[in-house]
């Protein structure tokens, strides 16, 4: 499949708009008449796929001045819940999106579904099958071989209907028999080979209970609910393409105007990720993910709970546009894109994830004083905040090697660095636990260097970040990584087990990091950038008693680089 970034544009082409555009120029389409729909089933959380359609949808409606529904396709009580319901809606709000009181279910127009079967039948469009499921598969035929009839093809309309008014009342067990569309078993799209159109699930649904047995099938139910709504524009991904002349039989067939017109579209795909809702299932229910909310799956609700923004999902739809060609987004692209949004976004503090002490041997025991440090050092409208320096500090244990190459700028024995905004220091003497690893660094600091310029003017490449051990808030701190290292997981397993490609350091937990004192109280969703280290938000987890932070990218960013590589 073809990389996205090959095309991937500021400007990207939108041929929907376009089709819009010249229906409005021509008096087709009148701009008030213009609705679109997002219509998710309510098996799943949502993911970054789903992102791109409800940006073409909403954001089509919301260009023209059209209306936008929000309806869920709660069809299927088997795999539906009133948990995913709620995630849905608030996946879209947190996107900006807001559908006014326009909130709909298909089980809202169960009544007028089953209705609209009936007349179907009374037209002889429609016939009850008592064949199995698997006789229905057999001699339905496939691209190479025309479909068979059923036996009951024929059958009389008037027995079709008492058959079916049963199967609403609850007289047969499920799979019994389906209600089938009678359109033409030689059709060359399989789609049209006489589909099911209700079948018999005797399962509580989440909104109607026990009212009904029979459901309607997904295709049946989809435009008709369009219509019902006055969906002008019926907005989809590619894979509904050859399901469009079923689409469009069934409203003809029952006569509804106007006509809901179905436009397809690709895809949103990233590379290094599942995006098929029965394999997130799948990792959720196997237990290789915390849940459908862990913050390495490509749910909007995990995306959210790792600290990813919303803007910059946004962005990424824009920048690959809306095109008839499936493509891959490389995940760097979308890992660049929210490090361009969250470095404008994201205050700056100090944290220090694995401690290592440094003692300040010259510097009074009882002493403390403090630092002004820049909240972000683009924007210096936001302010400044105190950081608390004493005698006692925490630097992270990478930053320190004994046997330091010629190139190291950070700390070693005999070496000065400068501690961000505070001072000069140099590293004297090492002291070490009964396994010979170093535990805490004797230092000696520059009073001269307040602020970190020395007074003489002397040139100190290596700054380091650092905490007061004195007033060092404790927390635990998540550090996530891509769940899979392989670009295509699913054809790098081939018809084996996706989930053994799985990254094993997709998550490393440390506790006992330290961040500096302003942090302490920050709220869920918090987030800051840890100077050196990364992009961090808190996580829904974190408390008072012990905060929890999610790592959400590190600084890196190749993509970045890859491009300035190209332009230049």
């Amino acid at each position: 499949m073809p990389d996205a970034s090959d095309t991937a544009s500021d400007n990207a082409p939108n041929f929907i708009h376009e089709h819009i555009e010249a229906e409005l120029a021509s008096d087709a389409l009148a701009a008030s008449a213009l609705c679109t729909r997002f219509p998710p089933e309510p098996n799943g959380y949502l993911h970054i796929g789903h992102v791109k359609a409800i940006w073409v949808s909403f954001g089509t409606a919301l260009k023209y001045g059209g209306r936008f529904n929000l309806r869920l396709d709660d069809t299927n009580p088997i795999a539906e819940e009133a948990e995913f319901v709620e995630a849905i809606q608030q996946d879209v709000r947190w996107l900006g999106y807001d559908w006014s009181d326009r909130l709909f279910f298909a089980s809202d127009y169960y009544e007028q579904l089953y209705l609209w079967a009936e007349q179907l039948i009374e037209a002889g469009k429609a016939y009850v099958d008592e064949s199995s499921l698997e006789q229905i598969r057999t001699r339905r035929g496939d691209f190479y071989h025309v479909g068979e009839d059923s036996p009951y093809r024929e059958r009389p309309a008037a027995e079709s209907l008492d058959l079916f008014r049963r199967m609403r009342a609850g007289e047969f067990p499920d799979g019994a028999m389906v209600l089938r569309a009678k359109i033409d078993m030689a059709h060359k799209n399989l789609n049209m080979r006489d589909p099911p159109m209700y079948r018999i699930l005797h399962a509580r649904h989440h909104r109607t209970g026990a009212s009904w047995c029979i459901y309607p099938m997904y295709d049946f139910a989809h435009g008709q609910s369009d219509a019902i709504e006055g969906i002008s524009h019926s907005l989809c991904t590619l894979e509904f393409e050859d399901h469009r002349p079923l689409y469009d039989w069934f409203i003809e067939a029952l006569g509804l105007e106007p006509r809901p017109r179905q436009i397809e579209f690709a895809k949103l795909l990233l590379s290094h990720t599942v995006l098929s809702k029965r394999r997130l299932r799948q990792l959720v229910e196997q237990g290789h993910v915390a849940g459908w909310d862990d913050p390495r799956m490509p749910t909007i609700a995990g995306m959210r709970r790792r600290g990813f923004s919303a803007e910059a999902l946004l962005s990424l739809c824009e920048r690959v546009g809306v095109s008839k060609r499936d493509a891959v987004v490389d995940i760097e692209l979308f890992e660049h894109l929210q490090r361009e949004h969250l470095n404008t976004d994201c205050p700056r503090a100090m944290a220090v994830l694995r401690p290592l002490k440094l003692v300040i041997t010259n510097y009074p025991e009882q002493q403390e004083e403090s630092f002004e440090a820049q909240n972000h050092p683009e924007y210096p409208e936001q302010g400044t905040r105190s950081l608390p320096f004493c005698r006692e500090l925490y630097v992270e244990r990478e930053d320190f090697r004994e046997q330091a190459p010629k190139k190291w700028f950070r700390l070693a024995p005999g070496r000065e660095v400068r501690l961000r905004y505070a001072c000069l220091v140099t590293c004297q003497e090492v002291i070490r636990d009964e396994d010979g690893e170093p535990v805490e660094l004797r230092c000696s600091w520059d009073p001269t260097s307040r602020g970190g310029t020395p007074a003489d003017g002397r040139k100190v490449r290596g700054t380091l970040h650092w905490v007061s051990a004195r007033h060092a808030v404790d927390a635990e701190m998540r550090l996530y990584d891509r769940l899979f290292s392989d670009p295509d997981p699913l054809g790098a397993a081939g018809d084996g087990d996706f989930t053994r490609l799985k990254n094993a350091g997709s998550l490393e937990v440390l506790r006992g990091v330290k961040l500096e004192p302003a942090l302490e109280g920050a709220p869920a969703g918090a987030r800051y950038q840890f100077e050196r280290l990364g992009y961090f938000a808190v996580d829904p987890d974190s408390t008072g008693h012990q905060p929890v932070w999610n790592r959400t990218l590190t600084l890196r960013d190749s993509w970045a680089k890859l491009e300035k590589k190209q332009r230049a």
